[in-house]
């Protein structure tokens, strides 16, 4: 397995013989309003062009709707006969955009030949979840191949360390920006990123979901310091930078 952060959610994972696009933010700098009032978002440029993200591709994976995981720029280029899986009920906004070809993550199953399967997140609390609306993740597996658990804009909550627990991932990857709206935690910061490594001890967790936008509060060094402190071994917990390949086996 192959993961490639673009930025941000965004990235080109390589799986089985298949080449997958996920969560596409493929817009330039400040093209969407600020979110924390900090800056226009996106805050980092996408590293290489937008077209080159959507070439050879096998499939595309979104998680939600929301701006920093699927924008105007990716559903521009991406072609309309690509795979696309998607959440539960945002099928019909693909259809309408022209796709062909939309499954949405309604329970496991095959997709590519490749197994798949929904997971539980939760996007906040209180009334600040009502706003944010519901997410997804997903467990892929394929023979050979680690088991990987992409949690999604998911607090850690009681269903998240039930996958951890239950499906005992060879990968994690956490969204782990700490990003917050109201001064209400919408994805996982520091503490809960270390919180997911001791639950999952026999788990490499790969953080993304840093650097891009505006109400994410914490920062790659950030995320090191904390797991330093901790006594993580680097080699546990990977903090790829924009544009970087992970290389990563069972």
């Amino acid at each position: 397995m192959q993961l490639h952060l673009l930025r941000n959610a965004t990235l080109r994972l390589h799986y089985a013989g298949r080449t997958l696009l996920i969560d596409p933010m493929l817009g330039p700098v400040h093209t969407f309003r600020s979110l924390a009032g900090r800056e226009e978002n996106p805050t980092a440029p996408l590293p290489l062009p937008a077209e080159d993200a959507v070439r050879g591709l096998d499939g595309v994976i979104v998680s939600h709707l929301h701006p920093d995981h699927f924008d105007e720029v990716a559903a521009r280029l991406l072609p309309r006969d690509l795979p696309l899986l998607c959440r539960s009920g945002d099928e019909t906004f693909f259809t309408g955009q022209g796709f062909t070809q939309v499954t949405p993550l309604t329970g496991p199953g095959d997709w590519l030949g490749l197994s798949v399967q929904p997971t539980a997140g939760q996007h906040g609390t209180g009334p600040i979840l009502d706003r944010m609306g519901e997410v997804t993740g997903f467990l892929l597996s394929a023979p050979d191949e680690p088991i990987l658990y992409w949690a999604g804009d998911t607090i850690l909550y009681p269903p998240v360390l039930d996958v951890l627990r239950d499906a005992r991932p060879d990968v994690v990857v956490t969204h782990s920006g700490g990003a917050a709206l109201m001064d209400t935690p919408i994805i996982m910061d520091a503490a809960q990123t270390l919180n997911v490594l001791r639950a999952a001890p026999a788990a490499r967790v790969v953080a993304t979901h840093l650097g891009a936008l505006d109400h994410c509060f914490t920062t790659r060094q950030d995320l090191r310091a904390a797991a330093d402190a901790a006594g993580i071994a680097p080699e546990r917990l990977l903090i790829p930078a924009d544009n970087e390949t992970l290389t990563l086996t069972r």
